[in-house]
């Protein structure tokens, strides 16, 4: 059976448009493809991009003696710069045995590298200040410019509550310390605290004390000492220095602010408004009547010169040799 004329005339569509033939032919297709199903790719493994296993680890030993052949022949500026740059990219403080496993230099010419950035790097005069904290040596922010890096970096200032410094003071000054020596000195509980200052990693465990019940022993860890920018534990002001400054500053405030006792009936006069201004008005009278004085004796001398150069009243002197004064007519 066939279509009459009548019916609309089928038409091919155009190359590359859609639902039509595409712009390669099948030849073409299958010249690139090759012969196999379509489905063939699906059961090769995918491409792996990992080092090859059968490859040898690096000679870190190697390594480092050519690092070290290398080192030698650096200048003095060098090794500052090389040391600078490795402590600029540190995330934490690094000793002199770490700066000489990182580059190969001799420690010696370390410490004085160390001692040339501290020179440049210092306080109030760089905005990058080298700091030897924990042990070790680190790059921090001049103090001077915290405000403007914490709002640069959006973030709030630490602060510790005064439970939290007390609780840490003792612990600094007491390790290995438990928490019933603890909590006996500061007369409260301090568990909540003790946990704040763990989370914060200011304090440690050190272990447990071998006694009944087996308490456990706290210290300050190393973030402690670079929290307060500390070099180590000897830093810390010793308790006689603490226990003289309060003592000073005792002797200061009881001789300032412990003034004589008042008189009776003196409290009440001052406490009298009537007798404040009396007073007030009797110093300003006081103080007119003197600059008055003032200026009369001023008036008075100067009226004694000028008498003085008018009237000269000065006797004349004896003639030499004359001893028995003048001669009777």
């Amino acid at each position: 059976m066939t279509t009459g004329s009548n019916g609309p005339q089928d038409e091919t569509p155009e190359p590359g448009t859609p639902g039509g033939p595409g712009p390669f032919s099948e030849e073409e297709i299958a010249a690139v493809t090759g012969p196999g199903p379509a489905d063939e790719l699906d059961e090769l493994e995918a491409a792996s991009i990992e080092e090859d296993s059968d490859e040898a680890p690096p000679d870190l030993e190697t390594s480092f003696e050519k690092l070290l052949s290398k080192s030698r022949k650096l200048s003095t500026d060098r090794i500052r710069t090389v040391i600078e740059s490795v402590l600029f990219v540190a995330e934490r403080p690094l000793s002199v045995d770490e700066l000489y496993m990182a580059t190969g230099i001799e420690r010696e010419l370390i410490a004085e590298a160390l001692n040339q950035l501290s020179g440049i790097h210092r306080d109030g005069i760089s905005g990058i200040v080298l700091y030897e904290v924990a042990g070790g040596w680190q790059f921090r922010t001049d103090p001077h410019s915290g405000e403007y890096v914490r709002r640069y970096l959006r973030v709030k200032p630490q602060r510790l509550t005064r439970a939290a410094v007390e609780t840490l003071a003792i612990i600094a000054y007491r390790q290995p310390v438990t928490r019933p020596e603890i909590e006996d000195i500061r007369g409260v509980d301090c568990g909540a605290v003790i946990k704040a200052l763990m989370d914060r990693k200011l304090v440690k465990i050190l272990g447990k004390r071998e006694e009944v019940g087996r308490p456990i022993l706290y210290g300050t860890s190393r973030e402690f000492l670079e929290f307060f920018a500390l070099k180590d534990l000897s830093a810390l002001p010793t308790l006689r220095e603490f226990h003289e400054l309060t003592q000073e500053h005792r002797e200061i405030v009881e001789k300032e602010e412990k003034p004589a006792p008042p008189a009776a009936g003196t409290v009440e006069a001052l406490s009298d408004p009537a007798f404040t201004k009396r007073m007030e008005k009797s110093a300003a009278a006081s103080e007119a009547a003197l600059e008055d004085l003032e200026e009369a004796m001023a008036a008075a001398d100067r009226t004694h010169k000028v008498s003085s150069s008018v009237l000269d009243t000065t006797p004349p002197k004896p003639e030499t040799g004359d001893t028995t004064g003048p001669k009777p007519e």
